[in-house]
């Protein structure tokens, strides 16, 4: 793989002009493809196999009318202080607002405050239910916009009124995230490269990559069911992998310039090292995605395969776009006019130490109690992760202030927090012999259990052999008492049917929201199974070792106990929620554990092959274990460590918003992505290998024997270049004339070059000076013994001179 990157990267860079048209033709074309889409996005989903599914689709054979899978909105009414909706200019308001709303488009059904029981006891608080014939994501622009002249109207009046349920538009989201995420990855990247230009031919890309995506996926909701949440997930992680992609690649550029190669030469081998890396990172992620397609939850399916295209988009824009641009840049991509005195002291003239040097030497010289206190440390963290709970989100949760927060607090204090979720019973007494004794029972039944405010008769279909029962529990809709209330009512199911021959079914949002959160938790651990097993084989292949992938996953698993523990103790035990601007606990959002293992697994593979393949890539060429843990960090650390910071900052964004949901959003993937990079990858994972040794590297014989070996560290590439190198130099004495080949590939300083062996430059080209790039100094070779990795220089050489003598016994 290494050596056909090495090509791609010199392709695309003599090409540049070629592959920027081709994808500027590309962003055009599904630009306009984008525009002309006709398709929408949807968030509605089945649930096979669950109660609830089954009873809506009862529901809407039975009771078309009741629009079971419809959309619903709830119209409260609040009567000025001191005042009562029944008194007769008040009650006149809103009946002529609910005649209004019974002529609004796409409703199917509202039922009258006064004529249904939807007052208060005081008098003050009452609602509407409106149920439209369509699902959310189809009610048109005209229908909403007749739900808010209703309020409006409402208000005019001097009511207050406030609207909730999954009809009601939500504002549009902010895009203050994305801008504060991309402002600091540009200031990230200055400051790691000092460079204008550096900096922002990752930001280019980037954006360039993501607009592709997102317009592909704005195109396929044309063809399929796309959740509308898909594309802003996609943008998510499209931009913050198309960043960590395109810095290694160019931060490995720069290494490969400061070492003496021409900038083509540079570009190439930049791919062929760190290129392998992207590749292997990139499916990780893919895997860790497409991995969601498992759960079998047509949303998160959608939200999982549009985010891994995005993905594999970036991998493809940093293989051929990103060295065409290189190819633009040119020499001016190693001016660091923005450098600090010691930054330009290590970057230029091989001065000091990098921090990252510095910390990898602290935790290879105390590796026992590195590892003591990090995983000591995130196994504390992780405790409130044993209290976890698991819902959806509602009206709760949205920011203080709304219409639906202020629709769902008024309910609460007028009829009790279980009005905001109340239940469908369906009596099935298609096989009773007496559908109304059995309906009956039914209501009998459920009147009985504890946590029941109210119970409704029995109304019946056309046949008057199926049933709906209204139940309306005393507890709030996210609560555990209303999760056992729906188990209780189900239980009853057993007794009901062997006396009447009924079935007693439970469903509606609050049922429908549990059923998904139950079947969310139980695929937690096979999905954790599939996406880790399948990235230990994708591991095992790049590092050709059982010990590393294995310790990367443990890594992983604790980084996200430690993350839902943090998450558990904000946001459900409300610690320090005040800081975090959270006035209410809530359980966790049922999605958030699914969607941090696939995101987080994915990101933190990244860091993993990043830091560890340039470990792996100076053991095989030498250096002693510890030596190369300490190499890795001098040439990864800094660029794992601006990964990091930009992505957490992109994260860290969502803590600005007003809610609840995307605040536990934010501060879970930061966290992970703070634990995960600093503790787990950048302390736990040096400290581990430093005390296996070399038995980190090992591999069974066999295994050896039967597994591809990709070349992810290019280490076939360094011989191939070494050979042609040897042979270039071999003519160069014999006085024949360079092949081409050999001439167009520069001394690979580091592995027998002149630097090290002495040996002769190609002919045409200084060791010292390098083309295009005139007046930049190849980094200094003379460096500390400290960080020279011990035994490297002398088998490189010999393994040169060998190729030599072979090659000279062949002339």
């Amino acid at each position: 793989m290494a050596t056909f990157l090495y090509r791609l990267g010199r392709l695309a860079f003599r090409r540049r002009r070629l592959v920027l048209m081709l994808w500027i033709a590309v962003l055009a074309a599904v630009g306009i493809g984008a525009m002309s889409s006709t398709g929408s996005t949807s968030d509605s989903f089945t649930l096979p196999g669950t109660q609830s599914q089954k009873a809506i689709d009862l529901l809407e054979k039975e009771f078309p009318q009741a629009s079971a899978s419809g959309a619903t909105a709830r119209v409260v009414f609040e009567a000025p202080a001191g005042q009562k909706l029944t008194a007769s200019a008040n009650k006149a308001e809103i009946t002529s607002l609910v005649a209004e709303l019974k002529t609004s488009p796409q409703v199917a059904s509202v039922s009258d405050p006064f004529t249904s029981g939807l007052v208060s006891k005081s008098g003050s608080i009452a609602y509407a239910q409106v149920s439209y014939k369509v699902a959310k994501s189809d009610v048109s622009s005209a229908a909403h916009d007749a739900l808010n002249k209703v309020a409006e109207e409402g208000k005019k009046a001097g009511l207050t009124v406030s609207m909730g349920g999954d009809a009601v538009e939500d504002k549009a989201a902010s895009k203050v995230t994305e801008l504060i995420g991309l402002a600091v990855a540009a200031v990230v990247l200055i400051i790691t490269f000092g460079s204008l230009i550096a900096a922002g031919l990752p930001l280019l890309t980037a954006i360039l990559g993501v607009g592709v995506a997102v317009m592909c996926i704005t195109i396929a909701t044309s063809f399929v069911d796309m959740a509308s949440a898909a594309s802003t997930l996609a943008l998510m992680l499209g931009l913050a992998v198309s960043i960590d992609y395109a810095l290694f690649i160019v931060s490995r550029y720069r290494n490969e310039i400061r070492d003496g190669h021409d900038p083509e030469e540079a570009a190439g081998r930049a791919l062929g090292t760190a290129g392998s890396a992207v590749v292997f990172a990139g499916l990780t992620v893919i895997v860790a995605l497409g991995g969601l397609s498992v759960i079998g939850i047509q949303m998160l399916t959608s939200m999982g395969l549009a985010s891994a295209f995005a993905v594999a988009v970036a991998v493809v824009i940093a293989l051929t776009l990103l060295p065409a641009m290189l190819g633009f840049a040119g020499p001016r991509i190693m001016k660091g006019k923005l450098l600090s005195s010691r930054m330009r002291a290590l970057e230029e003239r091989g001065e000091g130490r990098p921090m990252g040097v510095r910390w990898a030497r602290f935790v290879t010289r105390n590796p026992v109690k590195v590892l003591a206190v990090s995983v000591i440390g995130l196994g504390l963290l992780a405790i409130p992760a044993m209290s976890l709970r698991l819902a959806l989100p509602d009206d709760s949760m949205k920011s203080p202030g709304s219409t639906q927060r202020v629709a769902y607090d008024t309910l609460s204090k007028g009829f009790g927090p279980g009005f905001n979720g109340p239940l469908t019973v369906v009596v099935d007494a298609r096989g009773s012999d007496d559908p109304e004794a059995a309906a009956k029972d039914a209501v009998t039944l459920i009147g009985k259990l504890s946590d029941v405010a109210t119970v409704r008769d029995a109304a019946f279909n056309k046949a008057g052999d199926v049933a709906l029962i209204g139940a309306v529990p005393r507890s709030a809709p996210s609560s555990q008492a209303t999760k056992d209330l729906v188990n209780d009512i189900r239980n009853q199911n057993a007794a009901l049917h062997k006396e009447t021959g009924a079935d007693l079914m439970v469903t509606g949002v609050t049922a429908v929201n549990i059923d998904v959160s139950t079947k969310l938790a139980q695929a937690l651990i096979p999905y954790l199974a599939i996406v880790v097993g399948l990235a230990l084989i994708l591991l095992l292949l790049v590092f050709r070792s059982i010990l590393i992938p294995l310790k990367a996953a443990l890594g992983f698993l604790l980084s996200v106990a430690s993350t839902l523990g943090i998450l558990v103790a904000v946001f459900q035990w409300g610690w320090l929620k005040d800081l975090f601007g959270i006035d209410e606990t809530a359980p966790i959002v049922s999605v958030l554990p699914i969607l941090l293992i696939g995101v987080v697994f994915g990101l933190a593979m990244d860091y993993e092959v990043f830091l560890v393949t340039r470990m792996r890539e100076e053991y095989v060429h030498g250096a002693h274990p510890t030596e190369a843990i300490v190499s890795g960090f001098r040439h990864s650390g800094r660029v794992v460590t601006a990964a990091a910071v930009i992505m957490i900052s992109v994260f860290s964004g969502f803590l600005l918003d007003d809610v609840a949901l995307i605040k536990s959003i934010g501060l879970g993937l930061a966290s992970a992505v703070f634990f995960d990079a600093f503790v787990v990858r950048m302390t736990i994972v040096p400290a581990v290998m430093t005390l296996l040794g070399r038995r980190a590297w090992a591999l069974p014989k066999w295994l050896d024997r039967v597994m591809p070996n990709v070349d992810v560290e290019g280490e076939k590439l360094r011989h191939v270049l070494a050979a042609q190198q040897a042979g270039a130099a071999v003519q160069s004495d014999s006085g024949a004339p360079a092949s081409p080949s050999a001439s167009a590939s520069p001394v690979l300083v580091g592995v027998g070059g002149p630097a090290e062996t002495g040996a002769t430059a190609p002919a045409g080209q200084s060791p010292s000076r390098v083309r295009g790039l005139s007046g930049l100094r190849p980094r200094r070779a003379g460096k500390s013994d400290d960080d020279t990795p011990t035994g490297t220089t002398g088998s490189k050489t010999s393994a040169v001179k060998g190729l030599q003598k072979k090659m000279t016994r062949k002339g």
